[in-house]
């Protein structure tokens, strides 16, 4: 599969090309358009290995229940998909590696990634993100989508990251969760909260905007429905 990247960062769109025969997936519903040779299957999870136990626990994580499988019929062909908010996307190929994606931030992957939930605990909970993230993990290219402009932060010791800023990491990380000043009360009065405190050796992907935030300001300015 290879990837291509348009109209990034502020409303970025992936052209996905299929060699004869090759599948991709993605989350339900991103698909913008697709050659006519496309055929879709849509299951609960990896395809050929649907079941309902692991579409659920890919909902606890803030995934669809459903994926749809993408394969080029009878010759190469094209797939276009975007992510629900704006804002950028990234390709990257894991080797043998694990990504830890963040709820909401897969859109696609070549049918060799395996995808699982990974348990967080309840230091995520009480970060406001969800308890269970995506682990990615195998060979081959995956498309993950972000609020706004997407970057690495390249860990080599400690770093701290806003939890709503966080789109994806390496495995290798250790984090814990902790305020973000030096009292609770301060800290959330400030508008920070939790932070989340990465050690080791890794990378980091961030997101420029917090959806969390851009919901809550949007709340006060919208009207009730008349009638």
């Amino acid at each position: 599969m290879e990837v291509k990247i348009e109209h990034s960062p502020g409303n970025a769109t992936a052209r996905l090309a299929l060699s004869a025969g090759e599948t991709v997936t993605a989350e339900a519903g991103v698909m913008i358009a697709m050659s006519g040779n496309i055929n879709i299957e849509t299951t609960t999870h990896k395809k050929g290995q649907g079941g309902v136990l692991k579409a659920l626990k890919r909902m606890l994580s803030g995934e669809s229940f459903f994926l749809n499988h993408f394969t080029a019929n009878g010759g190469p062909g094209e797939v276009v998909v975007a992510p629900t908010l704006a804002g950028d996307l990234m390709s990257y190929e894991l080797k043998g590696e694990t990504l830890v994606v963040q709820s909401g931030s897969f859109l696609a992957s070549e049918h060799s990634v395996n995808m699982d939930m990974g348990w967080q605990g309840f230091k995520s909970m009480f970060s406001g993100e969800s308890m269970f993230w995506l682990k990615m993990s195998g060979s081959g290219k995956i498309v993950l989508s972000s609020f706004g402009a997407i970057y690495p932060i390249e860990v080599d010791g400690a770093v701290i990251v806003d939890t709503g800023h966080i789109v994806a990491f390496h495995e290798s990380l250790k984090f814990s969760v902790k305020k973000a000043g030096t009292s609770l009360i301060g800290s959330f009065l400030g508008g920070e909260g939790l932070v989340t405190r990465f050690e080791g050796k890794g990378t980091v992907w961030c997101q420029s905007h917090n959806a969390g935030n851009f919901g809550s300001s949007l709340t006060p300015h919208l009207r009730p429905r008349q009638g």
